[in-house]
C-alpha cells in the first residue's frame, strides 16, 4: 500500500502594533500530493494574500526563498513581513482517525430456483380409447401419468 504524503502549508504573519507586534503562525490548508503540487499551491496563496496590516501600503514584495516565500509590505512608517512556508506533515494529534479498510466479499449466489415443467394434461378416456387402423392405441397408456416422473 502506498502512502500519500500530506504538506502543510503555513503562514507566518506579523499582527497587532506598537508594542503588541508579534509574529503568529497558521496551517491555512493541508495538500496530498508531491511536494512541488504544495509549492505551487503555496505560491498561488502567496500571490492572492492580503495582510491585515499595514492598513495602507506603498510597496509589496513577494520573494521566494527556496520552497517558500517571503511577503514584504512597507507601510507608512512600519514594514511588515509574511512568510509562506511548505512543510510535510509528520504527525498530527488532531488527525481523524483512519477507516478500517474495506474487504470486499463477493455477494453470495442467488439460488437457483429449478421449476419441472408442467406436465401434459391427462388424456381422457376416449383418448386412449382411440385406436389407428392397425388396433394400436393412438396416444400410449401412460401418457399424462403424475407417477411416473
Amino acid at each position: 500500500m502506498s502512502t500519500v504524503t500530506t504538506w502543510g502549508l503555513v503562514v507566518e504573519t506579523t499582527v497587532g502594533s506598537a508594542e503588541r507586534k508579534h509574529t503568529e503562525a497558521q496551517v491555512v490548508a493541508h495538500i496530498e500530493g508531491t511536494r512541488e503540487e504544495a509549492v505551487a499551491e503555496l505560491e498561488r496563496r502567496a500571490r492572492a494574500y492580503v495582510p491585515t496590516h499595514p492598513l495602507s501600503h506603498r510597496r509589496r514584495r513577494l520573494l521566494r526563498d527556496g520552497d517558500g516565500f517571503l511577503l514584504l509590505v512597507d507601510g507608512a512608517w512600519r514594514s511588515f513581513v509574511t512568510r509562506f512556508t511548505v512543510a510535510e506533515l509528520l504527525e498530527d494529534s488532531a488527525a481523524p482517525a483512519e477507516p478500517d479498510p474495506v474487504v470486499e466479499t463477493p455477494p453470495e449466489p442467488e439460488p437457483v430456483v429449478v421449476t419441472p415443467p408442467p406436465a401434459p394434461p391427462r388424456p381422457t378416456p376416449e383418448q386412449l380409447a382411440e385406436r389407428d387402423e392397425d388396433g394400436v392405441p393412438v396416444l400410449p397408456s401412460w401418457l399424462g401419468r403424475r407417477d411416473l416422473s
